[in-house]
C-alpha cells in the first residue's frame, strides 16, 4: 500500500518486481520514491507512462454530507482547484496511498477518497465525481524495480543521482562531459540532501545505457568530481 512497502517486498523476495510512481506531469517528482531509490540496492528495470485520472469516491452521493476527504498528497495536489471550488469546507486528510484512502473512506460514512476506478470497485465505493484532476492529460511515470540489471536494447535511458561541492560553475563542469559526447540529458532535478543545510542532490535521466562506451566515460568523468554518485539503473525508455 506504500512506496517504501513495495521496495521492502521486492528486497525480501516476496515479489520479483515492484511498480512505483516517480513523477507526475502536473506535480513533478515523487520524493518517497526518490528517497527509496537512494537507500535501496534495487535497480530500475523499466518505466511506464500512464494517463491518470483521479475520481472522488464515497458511499455518500450527497457532497454536502461529506466532511472528510482522504488521499495521497500527490493526488490532493492534482485536484486542489476542484476541491477548493466544490468542497471548500471538507477536511483534507493525507494518507500513504490512494488505495489506503479508499479503504478508510469505505469505513467512514461521512468521508470520501480521491482514488482510482479500480479502488472504487475494490472497496465498494461509488464514483461520485469522475476525473476531478485540475489539468487534462494528467500523466504519471512509473518505474519497475527489481534486483537484476537490464541489458541494452538500443533505446535505453539511464537514471542516476549525484551531489557536488558548492562552488561557482560546479554544475556546468559536471554536465560538460555529457554535452562533449553528444549525450542527451532528458531530466535534471535538484532536492535537499537532508544531510547539510543548502546542500543538494541532483537526479538525472539521460539517453543511453550505462554499458554504452560514451555513457560509461561521461559518468566516470562526472564521478571524479562528485561527493556522491549512484547509478539507479539503465532500462528501456517508454517512448
Amino acid at each position: 500500500e506504500t512506496i517504501p512497502g513495495v521496495f521492502k517486498e521486492v528486497e525480501r523476495g516476496g515479489m520479483e518486481f515492484g511498480v512505483v510512481p516517480v513523477e507526475n506531469s502536473t506535480e513533478g517528482v515523487i520524493n518517497y520514491t526518490v528517497d527509496s531509490l537512494i537507500e535501496s540496492d534495487l535497480k530500475i528495470t523499466s518505466e511506464i507512462l500512464l494517463d491518470v485520472s483521479q475520481h472522488l469516491l464515497s458511499a455518500e452521493r450527497d457532497l454536502s454530507r461529506v466532511k472528510k476527504v482522504y488521499s495521497h498528497p500527490q493526488a490532493v495536489a492534482q485536484c486542489r482547484g476542484w476541491l477548493d471550488k466544490n468542497m471548500p469546507r471538507a477536511l483534507i486528510v493525507e494518507v500513504s496511498s490512494t488505495a489506503k484512502a479508499a479503504e478508510m473512506a469505505s469505513k467512514d460514512p461521512e468521508a470520501a477518497a480521491i482514488a482510482s476506478e479500480a479502488a472504487a470497485g475494490l472497496y465498494r465505493l461509488e464514483i461520485v465525481e469522475p476525473k476531478i484532476e485540475d489539468r487534462p492529460n494528467n500523466q504519471t511515470r512509473f518505474l519497475v524495480i527489481g534486483k537484476k540489471d537490464t541489458p541494452r536494447t538500443g533505446r535505453d535511458k539511464t537514471s542516476l543521482v549525484f551531489s557536488i561541492k558548492d562552488r561557482p560553475g560546479a554544475l556546468y563542469k559536471m554536465l560538460e562531459p555529457f554535452a562533449h559526447r553528444g549525450i542527451n540529458l532528458t531530466r535534471l532535478d535538484a532536492r535537499p540532501s537532508k544531510q547539510r543545510t543548502w546542500e543538494y542532490l541532483f537526479f538525472m535521466d539521460l539517453a543511453g545505457h550505462v554499458e554504452d562506451s560514451a555513457v560509461k566515460e561521461a559518468i566516470a568523468s562526472l564521478e571524479a568530481g562528485c561527493l556522491f554518485l549512484k547509478v539507479l539503473g539503465s532500462y528501456p525508455a517508454d517512448l
